[in-house]
């Protein structure tokens, strides 16, 4: 866990991990800004509504000026079906070792029927070029983000 909670305005943790597509960092997006969003499990209700509600409106993102990244700690075997049965046409970074998750504050405990655990808090973070966090979301709501998002977007031009 980091002793300093992610805020907005404050420079974005530097991150590099594994896709199918190969490694990424935040460097790679140097210059655009980044939709980077935390889910707890690939192929789970919440999940796959979050990730198809990107998928349908990745248009709509890309023409904003996006790029989306999505990250679990689930295996890339799992990221790739995933996105071979849901046809997402973004990234998917594989943190296995909890490493991005943990800078970014979305490994937390979690309370569910009355027993703590640690986990994933679905959280979604704007990225600018310059690599600054411009609006976090904690505790998301999988339906109808992407709208909260794009609307934030509009705010940034």
């Amino acid at each position: 866990m980091t002793d300093l909670e992610l805020k907005e305005g404050m420079k974005a943790p530097d991150f590099t991990g594994q896709t199918l597509e190969g490694p990424v960092s935040l460097a790679d997006y140097r210059g655009k800004t980044l939709v980077l969003y935390f889910y707890p499990k690939d192929d789970t209700p919440g999940c796959t509504t979050e990730a198809c509600n990107f998928r349908d409106n990745f248009a709509r993102l890309k023409a904003a000026g996006v790029e989306v990244l999505g990250v679990s700690k689930d295996s890339l075997a799992a990221h790739r079906k995933f996105q071979q049965k849901y046809e997402l046409p973004f990234r998917l970074l594989s943190d296995t070792d909890l490493t991005v998750l943990q800078a970014y504050g979305a490994w937390k405990e979690k309370i569910f029927c009355g027993k703590c655990s640690l986990g994933i808090e679905r959280s979604t973070f704007v990225i600018d070029g310059k690599g600054v966090v411009r609006r976090i979301w904690r505790k998301v709501k999988a339906a109808g983000h992407v709208d909260e998002i794009l609307s934030f977007l509009e705010t940034m031009k």
